[in-house]
């Protein structure tokens, strides 16, 4: 079984993928690590020198290679990832895999990005924790109708990695 973890950034879908792996004794795949690792440059790099279009389309592509090549991993994807194309569809229709939304509140969100905003090319540009919460609040607007299609929706706010993995076990087993 593939688990695929979906979220906005910041909502821990790496640190709480890596953990779920290594209990289920898995693989773990970072959708952005592979994409970097194939491109040869770092998101940051992609976005600057090519665009979020052209983001965006290798990031469909990308997903499909993982998805068909994985058969018992933990899948964290990017926050933007089932927003675009047919990615959400590609992820639903996947034999053998379940999505799980990684669900946090705004000011979760902005409290656990806004120090490391730098390394975060769709948020490096704003100033202050009020502009951060709008930017979050209007991209969650936008992107929970793609978030809510998972099969398994689990709340972050005020958890740690343990309790949420706990949660997915006990939703999953």
């Amino acid at each position: 079984m593939n688990i695929v973890l979906i979220g906005y950034m910041g909502s821990g879908k790496s640190s709480i993928g890596k953990k779920l792996a290594a209990i289920l004794k898995s693989s773990y795949c970072d959708l952005d690590e592979v994409i970097e690792k194939k491109e040869h440059r770092s998101i940051t790099e992609i976005f600057k020198e090519k665009g979020e279009i052209y983001f965006r389309t290798i990031e469909s592509k990308y997903l499909i290679e993982v998805l068909e090549q994985n058969s018992n991993s933990v899948i964290a994807l990017g926050g933007g990832t089932p927003c675009y194309g047919n990615n959400m569809d590609e992820i639903t229709k996947a034999q053998g895999t379940v999505s799980i939304y990684l669900k946090a509140s705004i000011n979760s969100l902005s409290n656990r990005l806004f120090n490391e905003k730098a390394n975060r090319p769709l948020i490096a540009h704003l100033e202050t924790v009020e502009a951060l919460n709008e930017f979050i609040g209007k991209h969650l607007f936008e992107r929970s109708s793609f978030y809510n299609q998972c099969k398994i929706v689990i709340n972050t706010d005020n958890k740690s990695i343990d309790e949420v993995v706990e949660s997915i076990f006990l939703q999953l087993f």
